[in-house]
């Protein structure tokens, strides 16, 4: 891996400009999704979706009892906020992984973020800002751990594995974030 990585996984970002391995990036015109900080009951996994709503009008659907539903959620917000170089957001989904790196002597994550919004380009902060997820290219490792792999994300432009790296969301404490 390259230095010009650190700072990316310093912020737990999976935005890794350099050294990243696997297979090619996803690419693809945009999708719709929402890009709010708030996060959709989607966020819940399959059993505490299912116990947070007692009406028939509030059940969970098919897609929100998956996991990847709310992991896929989640991210996406995730990218939108690194596209809008919105600090708070990105640092907020991507905690943990901050956490750890900061622990390792690479700074707060509100000090090293800022570095991986200047590694990427306009035009990529654009796609970003709109940028979905094919969850079919999802791995569901359990209930509480989903890995999303740099192609799984479709965006107006093409991202390489060396421009987005994969991304492990696990469920703590009743929220998605990005550990890895």
């Amino acid at each position: 891996m390259s230095v010009r990585a650190l700072p990316l996984l310093a912020t737990g970002a999976v935005l890794l400009i350099a050294g990243c391995s696997g297979s090619g990036g996803g690419s693809a015109a945009p999708t719709s999704s929402a890009g709010s900080a708030a996060l959709p009951s989607t966020a819940l996994p399959p059993a505490s979706a299912a116990q947070a709503s007692t009406s028939t009008s509030q059940q969970p659907t098919s897609t929100q009892q998956s996991p990847t539903a709310g992991a896929v959620a989640r991210y996406e917000t995730f990218l939108h906020a690194v596209g809008k170089e919105d600090l708070a957001t990105a640092c907020e989904i991507a905690g943990p992984a901050a956490k750890q790196a900061e622990d390792q002597g690479l700074g707060p994550c509100e000090q090293t973020f800022p570095i991986t919004f200047q590694m990427i380009s306009p035009t990529q902060k654009r796609a970003l800002r709109s940028a979905t997820v094919d969850r079919a290219r999802i791995t569901e490792d359990s209930p509480t751990k989903v890995e999303i792999p740099a192609s799984a994300v479709r965006a107006s432009v093409k991202f390489t594995d060396s421009d987005l790296g994969d991304a492990t969301l696990e469920y703590r404490g009743g929220q998605w974030y990005v550990t890895g």
